[in-house]
């Protein structure tokens, strides 16, 4: 079932595209026009699908720990396994499956299990791994049913072959990418997580002017493992994102993704999935005496050694529920939550219950250490401007499909097809918003002083819909129109003004055409 499109932007878009399939369904099945349908047929059907939303990033930078985190379940694989090295989809499904698709186009089931640590697959009866493509792992999950979530192996891998299967997927040659969005984690901003970034955006913008804007607003990229980025202290989050702060104003940076967002992902992926087991030995652990615990958890080995100081061995045996702390436990803990996540979870239940408010149960400790991850953050990042942008990075990869294969694959009578597809790329406003917000961010357009944030916001900048642009509380009852008219007034009159440059001129009517369309949206008496 497609999803919605109030645009109008996917629609049109699947026109284009079966115009160009009609175009090169007819004639000789030579190996240019053979491609030319392959890629045709691949832009047509994701049309129809969830947004595809890869996870990329270097070896170690913790990709499949925050996909589990973004779903809610421990279904992608965390250590060094086959699956690690393979590009994996999960999409949501009626009923569990796995299938391995090789790269001559064959298809094979693959063995899976289910237990207390996540998904198990076995991948024992392959082969040769050069020969898979990709494994699809269908589940059923509330978590992908907005999105497809693409973990790719690490990139700069010590097997070279992995992180060509991460290009060849993201960054392709000979088609547009497999993922309509990005989420790239790095650790800090390193000249070769600069580069990846700059293929994805060139590789966007293709021959297709404005489209590689788009491809910018579909990337965010995750500070992952912020607790290790902010030194490690109970505020380690908070101190990472004022460096991902830091980021978004590089200019480097800037160009290249919609956001920078840190995120514990460790701590995010078990807040998500915290067990009542979990909870209990950590409440026993917060029982314990402050001093005592501390001292446990100035390392790993210390907090897991098989003979704990006696003192510690002593608070730790004293819990009033019998709860038992003992080697097989705390190693369980410390792999589930490292060390910064068991000092955030103590914390916040001592203060529990020292108050009596707050987080006194397992539900809300798990809420609690969501908030504390920077996984709430993140999440809202996502929902607001990747996949409530749906239409626009769906019809760009989609676009830039038909492009390449004009390009690729010209064909005398391909007139109308380009035509159609310039009138689509010149005359949607959404695309034009994206071009006009990638200039501002790239310091191309000059506005007056304290102007050009306001401009971004309205363009879409920090999310799609009336709030966001104008920078009003979605729940506190504002006046959506009368706030959407002073913003139309103000910029109409930039827009007219002789003193106002021909670049910032367009910006000015591309910002009042985005708040007429706002207006126009509000349904009849709608403040």
């Amino acid at each position: 079932m497609s999803a919605p499109d109030p645009s109008g932007l996917v629609g049109a878009t699947r026109s284009v595209v079966d115009g160009a399939l009609h175009l090169y369904g007819s004639g000789p099945a030579d190996p240019a026009t053979a491609w030319a349908r392959a890629v045709l047929h691949d832009a047509r059907a994701r049309l129809d699908e969830p947004l595809r939303v890869a996870l990329a990033g270097t070896l170690k930078a913790g990709k499949s720990t925050l996909l589990n985190a973004l779903v809610g379940e421990r279904i992608a694989a965390t250590d060094a396994g086959e699956c690690t090295r393979l590009v994996t989809w999960y999409r949501d499904a009626p009923s569990a499956a796995v299938v391995r698709e090789d790269v001559d186009g064959r298809r094979g089931a693959v063995p899976f299990t289910r237990d207390a640590e996540g998904l198990r697959i076995d991948l024992g009866g392959i082969g040769d791994p050069a020969r898979v493509g990709r494994l699809l792992v269908d589940w059923p999950s509330r978590g992908l049913a907005d999105a497809t979530l693409v973990d790719t192996p690490g990139l700069e891998s010590i097997r070279e072959t992995n992180s060509r299967r991460t290009l060849s997927f993201v960054t392709p040659d000979d088609r547009p990418s497999g993922a309509d969005a990005v989420v790239y984690l790095m650790r800090h901003a390193h000249r070769s997580d600069v580069g990846f970034l700059e293929a994805f955006a060139d590789l966007a913008q293709g021959g297709a002017g404005g489209l590689g804007a788009v491809g910018a607003s579909g990337t965010i990229v995750v500070l992952s493992r912020a607790d290790e980025v902010g030194g490690g202290g109970l505020d380690a989050v908070t101190t990472a994102g004022q460096v991902a702060q830091a980021y978004r104003e590089d200019p480097a940076l800037r160009p290249l993704c919609q956001t920078v967002v840190a995120v514990d992902g460790l701590l995010a992926e078990t807040a998500r999935t915290l067990r009542q087991s979990e909870f209990t030995a950590l409440r026993a652990l917060a029982r314990a005496p402050r001093a005592e615990v501390d001292a446990l958890l100035l390392s790993a080995d210390r907090f897991t050694a098989a003979e704990p100081p006696a003192v510690v061995a002593e608070a730790l045996a004293s819990d009033p529920d019998g709860v038992r702390l003992d080697e097989p436990t705390r190693r369980r803990l410390m792999e589930r939550f490292g060390v910064f996540g068991i000092r955030s979870a103590t914390t916040v239940l001592r203060r529990g219950a020292r108050t009596g408010r707050g987080v006194v149960d397992s539900p809300s400790l798990a809420e609690e250490l969501v908030r504390r991850s920077g996984l709430g953050e993140l999440r809202d990042v996502l929902s607001s401007r990747v996949l409530g942008r749906r239409d626009v990075h769906q019809a760009r990869s989609a676009l830039l499909a038909v492009d390449l294969v004009l390009g690729r694959a010209p064909r005398p009578d391909a007139g109308p097809v380009a035509a159609e597809l310039e009138r689509l790329l010149t005359g949607a406003h959404a695309f034009t918003e994206q071009r006009l917000l990638a200039a501002l961010r790239q310091g191309q357009v000059g506005l007056p002083e304290g102007t050009a944030g306001e401009a971004e916001r309205l363009l879409g900048g920090e999310g799609p819909g009336a709030a966001e642009r104008l920078g009003l509380d979605d729940g506190a009852g504002s006046d959506v129109r009368a706030a959407a008219l002073e913003a139309l007034d103000r910029w109409r009159v930039r827009a007219e003004s002789p003193l106002t440059s021909r670049a910032a001129a367009e910006v000015a009517r591309a910002v009042v055409r985005s708040c007429e369309g706002l207006i126009g949206a509000l349904r009849p008496g709608e403040h």
